[in-house]
């Protein structure tokens, strides 16, 4: 968004001073200072939108109760509604009507008006209800339906060529035909498809999996045919179905980009792509594995501008808060966050890592892979091919004077035994293990081989989390549950009549699936001497875990329920993300 908008906001009063400021230093830190204006509620969007239509005699519309025919869609590509921040709606003999949120920028309009020879009008709207919009029309159909186009136009052109080619040549050169279609040789093998609409497909797919926030996306080719999915919120999404004959063109693409060998499709590959969208360092982990039907990719994204690394915005509670900072803040001893793979550990750690960041702080980091590159960290990449593995790398970083060390994940005993040498050895340690709840956690460090004597010298606090997805604010609804079933499920008898569930309808801003956003659930165990007690006596992890309720930790069922009882989240969801307790 142009910062003449800001700009107009302060020098008309809308926004004070010290909102001014605040937003300028969001927008010179790469993150829009408009949305930082309504994120802080400092104003609202009907206000904005009124002060605007004044200030530039501009009418208004609501997109959100606009249909826009296919038609005028049709109008503009994604390129150019992303270029522009347009969104067409409507179009009456030579004039095209489009809507756009930010009139500080309307001489780029004379673009549009030479590219689509139309006279443009211009109409205003929320910031919102045209993200609504861009995703509903120009989203995951808008990019496929955009290059398929492409691809038409270049094929009936290929077969014009072709054609004109047989007339003119007697002796029908077919590499000669072959170079006129736009057919080129991949490791010897010919792809029926121009580099344009391949090209123009893969960088909507990218694009779009920034604009909804995904984490991951997945192309996967079956019989008959060919998807791509998006995970957004922790659910896999079906974003677009591509032609089947495009598969392995995109595929070759994505691999190409990602600096993979093309020619090998018999094992799995792992690649790497670097991109800027919109300002934002987007760092994508790519990888390939053969199936039946040729091969899937799945890439990761990482989103370095995303990343807020905010110990006190996690989400714990007041209690959890105080012990997890209490074992971070410990000399030495280790604080282990377990979970399953995307439960959120690595922001967990890392935003442990940003707060214990200072000058006097040599801090290092042992991780499979790097995610994000943590300034005034010194952070090492483990390539087991090589040697580097996590255990050789943990004892180099021992004679390197460390005064904390994360180590990705403790995977095997004698990564578990160097970490634990470590904390005992006047060193804090932060580590991850993949355990179901913070108990369990004890009991996999005894399996692997590690003495309960040292388990209990070393450990100082250890998390368990999970992230459940919030219900959607623009839908949500009271939902209906018996009180005999809320109290099955958890809460106390006396407290039932004050637990309203709330549930999302499903609507635009959501995408149908009533939530929209994330928050994180977890259980913090404090490493009292009566658990160590137990841990020396051989208790189990239900013992360990039982005692520990006791002693006033919330289970991660417990914290649910909580989110439950504020509204954040559904019933549905805290059930189906904990486990009975």
């Amino acid at each position: 968004m142009s910062r003449k908008l800001i700009d107009l906001l302060y020098s008309d009063g809308v926004i004070q001073d010290q909102m001014y400021q605040e937003a300028v230093v969001e927008s010179d830190s790469k993150r829009n200072a408009i949305a930082y204006i309504l994120r802080k509620k400092y104003i609202s969007e009907t206000k904005l939108l009124y002060f605007l239509s004044r200030k530039f005699n501009l009418p208004t519309i609501n997109l959100e109760k606009f249909e826009v025919a296919p038609e005028i869609i049709r109008l503009l590509t994604p390129a150019q509604v992303e270029k522009y921040s347009v969104i067409p709606i409507q179009k009456n003999q030579g004039t095209l009507v489009v809507a756009v949120y930010d009139p500080t920028n309307l001489n780029s309009i004379q673009d549009l008006n030479f590219q689509t020879r139309l006279n443009v009008e211009v109409v205003l709207t929320t910031i919102s209800s045209f993200e609504l919009a861009r995703q509903r029309y120009f989203g995951g159909a808008g990019f496929v339906g955009e290059a398929l186009a492409v691809l038409n136009q270049e094929s009936k052109k290929a077969k014009r060529e072709a054609q004109k080619t047989r007339r003119d040549n007697n002796d029908d050169d077919s590499m000669l035909a072959a170079n006129l279609a736009g057919i080129h040789e991949l490791d010897g093998k010919s792809v029926d498809a121009t580099d344009a609409p391949v090209i123009a497909l893969v960088n909507g797919l990218l694009r779009e999996s920034v604009n909804k926030g995904a984490s991951d996306i997945h192309v996967e080719p079956y019989e008959t045919r060919f998807r791509a999915r998006m995970r957004v919120d922790g659910a896999l999404l079906d974003v677009a179905s591509i032609p089947v004959e495009l598969k392995r063109p995109i595929i070759a693409r994505i691999k190409i980009m990602a600096k993979m060998d093309i020619g090998e499709s018999r094992l799995p590959q792992d690649g790497r792509i670097k991109l800027k969208i919109r300002g934002s360092s987007v760092d994508i982990r790519v990888n390939s594995i053969p199936t039946v039907y040729g091969e899937k990719i799945v890439m990761r994204i990482l989103n370095q501008s995303s990343l807020e690394l905010d110990l006190n915005g996690l989400g714990f509670e007041a209690r959890q808060f105080q012990v997890f900072r209490k074992g971070i803040e410990s000399p030495n001893g280790m604080v282990l966050v377990t979970g399953p793979t995307g439960s959120g550990k690595t922001t967990t750690l890392y935003s442990a890592l940003a707060d214990l960041n200072k000058v006097s702080k040599n801090i290092s980091t042992v991780e499979d892979p790097v995610e994000y590159n943590l300034d005034g960290i010194n952070q090492i990449q483990v390539h087991s091919d090589i040697g580097l593995t996590f255990a050789n790398v943990l004892r180099a970083i021992l004679r390197q004077d460390p005064d904390i060390v994360l180590v990705g994940e403790i995977r095997d005993l004698e990564t578990a035994e160097i970490a634990v040498q470590a904390a005992l050895t006047g060193h804090l340690v932060l580590s991850t293990l993949h355990t179901n709840d913070a108990a369990s956690a004890i009991t996999r460090l005894h399996h692997m081989g590690i003495e309960p004597f040292l388990i209990v010298g070393s450990v100082n606090t250890i998390v368990a989390q999970r992230l459940v997805r919030k219900v959607c604010g623009h839908c949500r609804a009271p939902e209906s549950v018996p009180k005999a079933q809320l109290v099955e499920i958890g809460f106390a008898r006396d407290a039932v009549d004050k637990v309203i569930p709330m549930k999302g309808k499903g609507c635009l801003k959501c995408g149908n699936t009533g939530y929209l956003g994330r928050l994180a659930i977890y259980e913090v165990l404090d490493f009292s001497p009566t658990l160590k007690e137990m841990v020396l006596r051989g208790a189990t992890a239900a013992e360990i875990k039982r005692q520990a309720i006791k002693e006033g930790m919330k289970t991660l069922r417990m914290s649910a329920l909580t989110r439950v009882l504020e509204g954040q989240t559904s019933l549905e969801e805290a059930l189906s993300i904990t486990m009975e307790q």
